[in-house]
């Protein structure tokens, strides 16, 4: 039984992994369920067993490319050798990262979705909180450096952060960096400031 387990996980982790594939290669719109199970060298009867339908096959891809980039961060901002402005400075270079693997569409499309769909704005909802509770511990361990700003509470900085890098993928995504609305050197000025505030510190 145990086999059989390890080797249905193996199996979804390779239809995932197929799926990560074909959505850098063809898009969101371009993503097919056909197109996966031949990345994956699989029928396309493993999609469905696994996964029930193309909605449920990219509802898991969610998760999956969500848990790897939450990890990523998690790993980013734990460093004790990187200052904040550094990490703010990754966190603006994997930004063009995913904006370039189709993961940044992947998640608009589905916060879209989620308005008619409780079932997609229940994956969304808790792939968004992960973020939140990262950007709020960050948020408290920065407190210890730079001090209070104001009287907001970490939580209500990090969902400020949350909503600036989330609004600003949308931008990106309506093309408005074209219409000069420079969402990504705006974003880069601020991992700046922070650097300058880092020097005044002792």
């Amino acid at each position: 039984m145990l086999v059989k387990t390890k080797k249905s996980e193996q199996a979804r982790t390779a239809l995932l992994e197929a799926a990560k594939t074909v959505l850098r290669s063809k898009g969101y719109s371009g993503l097919s369920t056909r197109d996966v199970a031949v990345a994956a060298e699989m029928p396309l009867s493993q999609i469905h067993y696994h996964f029930g339908s193309k909605e449920g096959l990219v509802l898991a891809l969610f998760d999956y490319l969500n848990g790897q980039l939450l990890n990523r961060q998690a790993e980013m901002f734990g460093n004790p050798d990187l200052r904040l402005s550094e990490q703010w400075k990754l966190a603006c270079d994997y930004l063009d990262e995913d904006l370039a693997s189709g993961y940044v569409t992947v998640l608009q499309e589905l916060w879209v979705a989620g308005y008619a769909n409780p079932e997609i704005a229940a994956v969304v909802r808790r792939g968004i909180l992960g973020w939140q509770e990262l950007l709020t511990r960050l948020a408290l361990k920065s407190r210890a450096n730079f001090g209070r700003l104001g009287d907001l509470p970490p939580q209500q900085i990090a969902a400020l952060i949350g909503a600036v890098f989330i609004g600003g993928e949308a931008y990106i995504l309506l093309g408005l960096e074209k219409k000069a609305v420079p969402v990504r050197k705006a974003l880069r000025a601020v991992g700046e400031l922070i650097a300058a505030l880092e020097q005044t510190r002792p």
